[in-house]
């Protein structure tokens, strides 16, 4: 029996490292990321190339394609934004398992959403049996992987978000984060998993410095670091980031940076957590090992040039890769700042770039696909295209770059 029991043991272990490295369960991947441990993507693709499947995804939405097993779960919904859908596809065939009509909105709970937006561009985030997708104050879910049943709702979280929303749920431990920086109200919150019930609520602290909620608006996902034994979610908003304890929602520590419309996740690196602005192309270093505001003693340095305000930033080892909105392509010293390559790849950026293999895949909204190495060179190697562009972040997972484009999901693998 002992014997038996090790024998499972040795084999549950196995399958465990083998689920978690076949996954893309977030937005950029695990802990955000935007790092892959898929091997053997192919460098060139095109229509007639390279492409294994090609499903078209109905209505319209921004968000990226999560994996997990044999699923890849997307969201899209009207343009109109009064019905949201969760959409299931098999990872291995492209069909259709799920097509679940999540929510109908008779009123939509925000102004309006502009060409650079959508009714469903936040990120689902999945785990074993459990997929959550999030439309903003529109509504979030819990769904069974399985059955595509809705095993919980909640629809009385509110927020204008004035332009659509976009900020993507994220997990940790038995909480789901939500964040919610509007026109009219800017807070955070986690519930439990589980139940879906409120565990905590945060409102802002920030001093926005002025009554005008159009400056108040944020898009950003938060990231989950342990710093020196301390867990804290890192949230950045409109003027300011807030660190907060991930289990009790008290704060940590702030940082006041400027600017409107942060959009991006943070990322870790050298000691240091990487803000980009969401205005003013501004891109600040801080380290995040302080309490109360930590605006003149934590920041470490300022990088102003060609800085995104939609694609994450990278970090990979001590290399730090951006994307500016107008596609100049950047590496910098993580620790420094320091420029060490800059390369203009063409075109526009909404979706951020992720790594695998020590190559950098960056999409357009034109339809373009650029390789790059990532390192200190920065050799472009190919560019490539598909009919339509992208808003949403690739996951790249295996052998295969799982992309969202406009109008279709693709898996895109050497063949």
């Amino acid at each position: 029996m002992n014997r038996l029991l090790r024998s499972l043991l040795f084999v549950l272990v196995c399958a465990s490292s083998l689920w978690a490295e076949e996954s893309w369960p977030r937005f950029r991947g695990p802990g955000g990321t935007g790092l892959s441990k898929a091997t053997d993507l192919p460098v060139n693709w095109s229509e007639t190339s390279n492409v294994v499947w090609k499903t078209p995804i109905h209505d319209v939405g921004w968000s990226s394609p999560v994996v997990l097993g044999k699923q890849i779960w997307l969201t899209t919904a009207r343009k109109d934004g009064k019905a949201q859908y969760a959409v299931c596809v098999d990872r291995d065939t492209g069909a259709i398992v799920h097509d679940i009509e999540v929510f109908q909105t008779s009123k939509v709970p925000y102004t309006t959403v502009k060409d650079y937006n959508s009714h469903a561009s936040p990120t689902p985030v999945i785990e074993p049996g459990r997929v959550y997708v999030h439309f903003g104050s529109a509504g979030t879910a819990c769904l069974d992987t399985a059955t595509g049943k809705v095993l919980w709702s909640r629809r009385d979280l509110p927020c204008d978000h004035w332009r659509g929303p976009a900020s993507s749920p994220i997990l940790w431990q038995n909480l789901l984060f939500l964040t919610f920086d509007g026109y009219d109200q800017q807070y955070v919150t986690a519930l439990d998993k589980i139940t879906g019930k409120t565990v905590w609520k945060t409102d802002r602290s920030i001093d926005y410095g002025t009554d005008n909620g159009d400056l108040k608006k944020a898009y950003s996902t938060p990231v989950v670091l342990q710093v020196e034994g301390r867990d804290m979610l890192i949230s950045p908003a409109a003027v300011g980031t807030v660190a907060y304890d991930p289990r009790s929602g008290k704060e940590l520590w702030k940082v006041y940076h400027k600017g409107m419309n942060a959009a991006l996740t943070p990322q870790y690196g050298a000691g240091k957590v990487f803000l980009t602005i969401g205005t003013g192309s501004t891109l600040v270093a801080v380290r995040p090992t302080g309490s109360g505001d930590v605006t003149n003693t934590h920041i470490d340095y300022i990088y102003r040039k060609e800085v995104p305000t939609r694609a994450s930033p990278l970090v990979l080892g001590d290399l730090l890769f951006l994307v500016s909105d107008n596609g100049i392509a950047s590496c910098l010293e993580a620790a420094t700042g320091k420029v060490v390559w800059t390369r203009r790849v063409t075109g526009n950026y909404s979706a951020s770039p992720v790594v695998a293999q020590g190559r950098l895949y960056l999409f357009d909204h034109e339809g373009k696909g650029h390789v790059l190495t990532a390192d200190r060179e920065g050799k472009l190697l190919a560019t490539n295209r598909l009919d339509t562009g992208c808003r949403a972040t690739p996951a790249p997972v295996g052998k295969a770059l799982f992309v969202r484009t406009l109008t279709h999901l693709y898996r895109i693998e050497q063949r």
